[in-house]
């Protein structure tokens, strides 16, 4: 709790002071007496306000905080109820007296005062606001802010009720089309299979990340003492792996590259796939989990993924990035996996690393082509050429554009 003297605090704590100078130095104790009993006032009403504290003690003050919808994607708006209850009667007569303020972050408030509705009630007050999620991440809301006077009006104390509660904010995605002739075209159903699965189907293989659960063949796994799978699930749907180079400079470029690619695995979650999202900068030796269910919960567990993102300090941490996950894409062995990357102009390394990539996958790629200089455009154009020849279905794209447009563009690319 932070105690300070009001204006009027100050001016009779001032008077106080100045009148005992004049008294004492008049050796006047009417004087002394009146200055003595100014400073008593201020003095006591301090030690009141601070014995009465509402965060604190047998008659102490509840907050409950409500956020609703919680996670949302950016540019939503956020609702929130503050519920402060009084315990007792003791608490109740502290909660009469309170002036209430809530924090909020930047990213939530946009800097401005929270314009907040407040109706009380005997034994319980409820703050209702709204904050618009402006931004990607993770975004802390509260504690409140208590503020109160004695009932002379000498004394203020702030003190902070409850703890903050967090707004999850996911980036901003679109609903894209999922043609999935396209994205599997015909040479590809002949490697996959287009047979109708039979029952009597006994060719059996080892089970591999991606692979649906629902194929597991378990007499034949509990034999041999590890997962196989019938190899008629190869005519289920695609594994697919959602890829982005994170750029250089955080704004547009960054929050654009995130957005399309959540909206990209989500898509092709919703139609059926199991998905992983790859940026680089986490991918670990043992390979990023596909997320399988279409479900609510697993469309954010993949959105969860993109919260923590930031751009690449430096070029050479963004390819070392990028190599790492081409590496990981290349030793997984998911044979007839679909990958979908979000790219920047990209060095040797990094164009070595994803020639490989498409040897066992079929890959679709959009580059960023930010347009800062003559000379970056030249090598988001060369990276989009040297991705097509090593077999990627490339297009180049403008951070900012309409994602549904440029995904569409790139679909329209198979030669």
């Amino acid at each position: 709790m932070r105690l300070r003297p009001t204006p009027r605090g100050w001016g009779l704590a001032g008077a106080g002071l100045a009148i005992l100078g004049l008294g004492t130095g008049m050796g006047s104790t009417d004087l002394v007496r009146i200055a003595l009993l100014a400073l008593l006032c201020v003095g006591g009403a301090a030690a009141v306000v601070a014995w009465r504290d509402p965060a604190r003690g047998r008659h102490r003050i509840d907050v409950d905080r409500v956020v609703m919808p919680n996670p949302v994607h950016a540019g939503s708006v956020v609702g929130v109820d503050v519920h402060i209850r009084a315990r007792d009667s003791g608490a109740r007569t502290r909660l009469a007296g309170l002036k209430f303020a809530e924090q909020a972050a930047t990213e939530l408030s946009a800097g401005k005062p929270l314009k907040a509705r407040v109706v009380r009630e005997r034994s319980e007050v409820t703050v209702s606001y709204t904050v618009e999620a402006a931004r990607r991440g993770r975004w802390p809301i509260g504690p409140l802010v208590v503020t109160r006077t004695d009932v002379f009006g000498t004394v203020a104390s702030s003190a902070t009720l409850g703890d903050s509660a967090e707004v999850t904010v996911w980036p901003t995605v679109v609903a894209l089309p999922t043609p999935s002739d396209v994205l599997v075209g015909e040479p590809d159903r002949v490697a996959l299979g287009a047979r109708s699965p039979s029952t009597d189907d006994a060719s059996l293989r080892d089970y591999r990340e991606g692979d649906d659960l629902r194929r597991v063949h378990w007499s034949s796994s509990a034999r041999r003492g590890a997962l196989m799978v019938r190899s008629d699930e190869r005519a289920g749907m695609r594994p697919v792996s959602v890829l982005m180079d994170l750029p250089l400079r955080g704004g547009v470029p960054l929050e654009w590259t995130i957005s399309a690619g959540a909206s990209m695995a989500l898509a092709m979650l919703d139609a059926g796939h199991p998905v992983r999202m790859l940026d680089g900068a986490r991918v670990s030796a043992a390979g990023t989990p596909f997320v399988h269910a279409r479900t609510d919960s697993a469309r954010g567990a993949l959105l969860d993924r993109t919260l923590d993102l930031e751009s690449t300090r430096s070029a050479g941490e963004a390819e070392k990035h990028l190599v790492a996950a081409a590496h990981m894409l290349d030793s997984t062995e998911a044979g007839g996996e679909i990958v979908l990357a979000v790219l920047g102009a990209l060095g040797p390394k990094a164009r070595e690393s994803l020639a490989h990539v498409v040897d066992t996958a079929q890959g679709w790629a959009m580059v960023r082509t930010d347009g800062v200089s003559a000379a970056q455009q030249q090598d988001s154009e060369h990276t989009v050429r040297a991705l097509r020849r090593a077999g990627w279905r490339a297009v180049a794209v403008t951070p900012g554009e309409d994602v549904v447009a440029a995904w569409t563009r790139m679909l329209g690319s198979v030669r």
